[in-house]
């Protein structure tokens, strides 16, 4: 029966749940990713997730865990994608099981220090954070960026374990405050 509310109801659910994933697709994603270590099986993967995770939404309990109900299913999913293309070989269910189970546990933990690292890198000298985002975010090698910025490969190195050193520092500094 159309009680002309039907429409506010799935138009606020439907912002619940874009709400709810978009917070938290980054630790869905490397809750897949740790169990299928291929980006291109992962991303597959937590696509379908996605769409399983709308359609079945209705049924989800918003007074629980959003992050542990979205990684169950992707886990189903995980295992649906071992079943069907990947070969036999590979870790026996039960070990999978357990690492499915760290995975999940340590989902937390590593979005603490991803949040701690972006802040990190935010505080950084703004040459460095150009420097980072060169070679990470680009994929261009140390040799290939020594060339276009006139430095020495070996000098390069040392710029980028600095930097490496300082975001480590920085980090366990950041986490070491929140447990205070």
């Amino acid at each position: 029966m159309f009680t002309g509310l039907d429409h506010v109801k799935s138009d606020a659910s439907a912002e619940t749940f874009v709400r709810l994933f978009a917070v938290h697709q980054r630790r869905i994603y490397s809750y897949v990713l740790t169990l299928v270590p291929n980006h291109s099986d992962a991303d597959d993967i937590l696509q379908e997730t996605s769409i399983i995770l709308w359609r079945k939404f209705a049924e989800f309990d918003l007074s629980t865990n959003f992050v542990a109900w979205a990684c169950r299913i992707a886990y189903f999913e995980i295992l649906r994608h071992r079943r069907t293309r990947q070969p036999k070989v590979g870790l026996p269910n039960g070990l999978f099981d357990l690492l499915a189970s760290e995975a999940l546990e340590r989902s937390t933990e590593l979005e603490r220090r991803h949040q701690a690292l972006a802040y990190c890198i935010e505080k950084l000298h703004a040459r460095d954070r150009q420097l980072l985002a060169r070679r990470y975010g680009t994929g261009a090698t140390i040799r290939s960026i020594a060339e276009e910025i006139g430095r020495s490969v070996e000098g390069l190195h040392k710029v980028y374990q600095r930097i490496r050193r300082s975001l480590v520092d920085c980090v366990d500094r950041a986490l070491a405050r929140e447990y205070r």
